[in-house]
């Protein structure tokens, strides 16, 4: 078992970093042995997990189907082990997370007074923003995003599923009627965001992996969820975007929920993100944590 986790961690790193040598400097064995652990390891798979050559290396379908299924496997492992080596440390010091604007705003001030009252001695500061961060250059100590990991570099861990949903206002529907099939949206007043191509002004991806784009237009385009959201309340039109981000105007009955010939499509997951250059200090670890025990819980109507 040992040598199958350390095969793991060798392929990982190699992965990240670029190449074979750069995860043996990283794991502090020689590139031969590094080497030995990625043959034992495609040996044992029966298959291919990297092309390699001089200059570089490169994943094969099922390397990048590997990485993606064990990289939870590595992040619980090396979690619970600091976890464990620091549970005397205290948890202190300032915070600095970044998170999506709409998401950030509507859900995580909430949790505050739990987090505080757990860890009195900690400060936090938050960056809503929905621009890409880069973690390092900016010093972010840790990320809240939502979708699909872009940069495979990037340590993650999955927090919470999260589909898309259709929307509009019951005076909307009224007055102009409720599309059945994504095929009626060119009829409709599409509100679209414009951070976001799947949701934007052009056109609307539907399917579970989103394989369905029609094209949409509407008089009201804007970069903030919330803001679209308030005017298809107010009767503007079809809004299109993250289940958590209307689900309480479903509730109150302010928006009604469409469902249409096809599903909307699978955004990914609410997920933290860290830069595996930078060790998981204390205070890290205390709130990736925190968000995998609080947010389930409360995405039960996402």
């Amino acid at each position: 078992m040992a040598d199958r986790l350390t095969g793991m961690e060798v392929f990982t790193n190699a992965v990240r970093l670029g190449g074979i040598s750069a995860a043996a400097r990283r794991l502090r064995m020689s590139p031969a042995m590094a080497g030995k652990h990625i043959d034992a390891l495609e040996a044992r798979l029966g298959t291919t997990l990297l092309h390699r050559s001089t200059r570089r290396l490169s994943l094969t379908e099922a390397g990048a189907d590997y990485l993606d299924r064990i990289g939870h496997i590595l992040t619980d492992i090396a979690e619970a082990e600091a976890q464990a080596a620091a549970r005397a440390v205290a948890v202190s010091g300032l915070l600095r997370v970044s998170a999506p604007a709409t998401f950030g705003v509507l859900h995580l001030p909430s949790l505050m007074p739990l987090f505080q009252q757990r860890y009195p001695d900690l400060k936090v500061e938050f960056g809503f923003t929905d621009r890409y961060v880069d973690l390092l250059e900016e010093r972010w100590d840790v990320a809240v995003r939502i979708g699909r990991p872009a940069d495979s570099s990037l340590i993650s861990r999955k927090l919470v599923p999260m589909r898309a949903a259709l929307c509009a206002s019951p005076d909307y529907l009224q007055r102009c009627g409720t599309p059945s099939r994504i095929s009626d949206l060119v009829h409709h007043n599409c509100l679209g965001y414009t951070m976001v191509a799947q949701a934007g002004t052009a056109f609307w991806s539907f399917g579970l992996k989103g394989e369905h784009k029609v094209p949409v237009q509407g008089t009201l385009h804007a970069n903030n969820g919330e803001a679209l959201v308030r005017a298809a309340i107010a009767g503007a039109g079809l809004v299109y975007g993250p289940r958590y981000i209307v689900a309480d105007a479903l509730a109150r009955a302010e928006l009604v929920d469409l469902t249409l010939d096809q599903p909307c499509m699978e955004i990914g997951w609410v997920q933290t993100i860290r830069h595996p250059e930078r060790q998981p200090t204390a205070k890290v670890r205390a709130w990736v944590e925190f968000l995998a025990e609080t947010l389930p819980g409360r995405a039960g109507h996402w």
